[in-house]
């Protein structure tokens, strides 16, 4: 499937709006997996707060994977959910642990994509976007996570239908966007749902999608 019309006005606007983003590199796989469980539900500087205080706490990932769980409750509570993501946290590393023997992932770099993801899911605690996020961000594959900010601004747009769901969205963009385009279009459009798209107040006057947009077509 090619990219639609309106998908490749998007990608062009945005790029023109927010630039080309840089990859922002991935030293430890591991790392982005527990972060992103982390920033579910919150804000990113509560993430980045909660993500600093488990490495200082914890400088090993076993040492997060045993701990005791009131401890790393404690600890990662500055990210808000603090029992139930240290409950996934924990899970999810005493799965990768007792499966491969240690905490690296590299070897997912190796598989097709969808297997990638499908092992990556079926760890506690994580979905579609944070097993995207990871293979994405650390390995390059053609991915395309979907959080709040993509999943709103793309129905709004007409990208995707207005009840779709975050992984609808998610399979949608996938077949139609060259994977090149995975990356930036994933980045600008959380830039673009945080600074003008918002999810209150919307700022439709400033916007240079609003001649494109159904949300303000239809409004």
């Amino acid at each position: 499937m090619t990219p639609s019309p309106l998908l490749t006005a998007v990608y062009q606007r945005l790029l023109a709006a927010y630039g080309e983003p840089r990859p922002r590199g991935c030293q430890d796989p591991i790392g982005t997996l527990v972060k992103t469980i982390l920033s579910q539900n919150t804000s990113d500087v509560n993430t980045d707060r909660a993500y600093r205080a488990l490495r200082e706490a914890f400088p090993h990932w076993h040492q997060v994977m045993t701990a005791p769980p009131e401890r790393l409750i404690e600890v990662i509570r500055s990210g808000g959910l603090a029992r139930q993501k240290a409950s996934r946290i924990q899970a999810a590393l005493r799965t990768i642990y007792q499966t491969r023997g240690d905490f690296e992932l590299g070897w997912l770099a190796q598989m097709p994509v969808e297997e990638a993801r499908r092992w990556l899911v079926s760890l506690p605690g994580v979905g579609y976007k944070t097993a995207s996020i990871v293979l994405l961000f650390c390995f390059g594959m053609p991915v395309f996570p979907v959080d709040t900010h993509v999943h709103r601004v793309t129905r709004r747009l007409g990208l995707a239908p207005p009840k779709a769901s975050p992984e609808q969205v998610m399979r949608l963009i996938e077949a139609q966007a060259p994977p090149a385009w995975l990356y930036p279009l994933h980045l600008n459009l959380i830039r673009h749902g945080r600074a003008v798209c918002k999810a209150q107040k919307p700022r439709c006057a400033e916007c240079p999608l609003a001649d494109l947009c159904a949300f303000v077509r239809d409004s």
